[in-house]
């Protein structure tokens, strides 16, 4: 009997250097990724991901970046092992990827896509001091009511990734994070971190970016669906271009319920392969649905390991 198989992929922050070079340097139909995509925004993707540098960690180049190694290791893992997936799940920005992965928009139209998404969420913040900050070991149901308090008395900020229990990550002004931090502690939380970003993600703070995401958006997704993906923002499943441009122009203002989405497919499913460098949600699902068998392809060799363990 076929397995029933989530195809999930990580958001910002799981980029580092040298990742995607193993494929590259074992496989053609890498290069050519990298190539096509390099040449789509103007971007030497080879130079960007195997040598230290700044635009790396710029989420302009921090997104397409993310989201071509995510497609090649998914291209890689299809050609090698064909496999139809039940469902696809991303976090922030791996449901972009998620939507490349159902076939439902092109790889290199998806890397334009999320580099302009980066462009919009730089311009959007470019004029203030926003900021994200972990907490660890605190509620969500304290997070939101210091949350909700703050925002009576003018401050801004917002919950915006909920990755499991016990980690929550916060979104706003740089300047009302620093404040609460004291205040979060007192509810509970074992440590805050303030983050490095210059960027709010999944808070009001991106507003003006929503509509002219929307129309580019429009332009490039299609109906070309292969499996439903599950929302970030409902953790529900969608599988039409309108339910596309809508919740992920959503997205940009809402948090990223990832704990709450696994908790609401991991009866559904067999086990999810994370596609992409690391296994930051191969971590998470371990804490969050213990029973669910996750694995993840992140170079050649993970990926002969990954096909191995699912003919078995």
């Amino acid at each position: 009997m076929q397995k029933k198989i989530a195809m999930i992929f990580a958001g910002q922050g799981s980029q580092a250097v040298g990742m995607g070079k193993d494929f590259y340097e074992n496989s053609d139909i890498a290069k050519e990724m990298f190539k096509k995509a390099g040449e789509r925004i103007g971007v030497d993707f080879e130079a960007l991901l195997f040598s230290e540098n700044e635009k790396l960690g710029q989420t302009a180049y921090t997104q397409p970046a993310i989201l071509l190694v995510q497609m090649v290791a998914y291209r890689l893992f299809q050609d090698a092992y064909p496999t139809q997936a039940t469902l696809f799940l991303g976090h922030s920005l791996g449901e972009f990827s998620a939507l490349c992965a159902s076939g439902a928009i092109d790889y290199v139209d998806a890397v334009e896509l999320v580099h302009k998404r980066g462009l919009l969420m730089q311009e959007a913040c470019a004029s203030i001091e926003a900021g994200m900050m972990a907490l660890v070991g605190i509620d969500d149901g304290a997070v939101e009511k210091v949350c909700d308090e703050a925002q009576k008395s003018g401050k801004k900020v917002w919950p915006a990734n909920y990755n499991q229990d016990g980690q929550l990550v916060v979104a706003g002004m740089k300047a009302d994070l620093v404040s609460l931090e004291q205040t979060f502690k007192d509810a509970g939380a074992k440590r805050a971190i303030l983050l490095d970003m210059s960027v709010a993600s999944h808070c009001d703070l991106l507003s003006s970016a929503q509509e002219l995401l929307a129309d580019l958006m429009s332009k490039m997704i299609t109906e070309s669906f292969s499996a439903p993906i599950v929302s970030n923002v409902t953790t529900k499943p969608y599988s039409t271009k309108d339910e596309a441009v809508s919740l992920l122009k959503e997205q940009l203002v809402k948090p990223v319920k990832y704990k709450q989405s696994i908790e609401a497919i991991a009866n559904d499913i067999d086990m999810a392969i994370e596609f992409g460098n690391g296994s930051v949600l191969k971590g998470l699902n371990k804490r969050i649905a213990k029973d669910l068998v996750t694995l993840n392809v992140s170079d050649m060799e993970s990926l002969a390991k990954v096909i191995e363990e699912i003919r078995s």
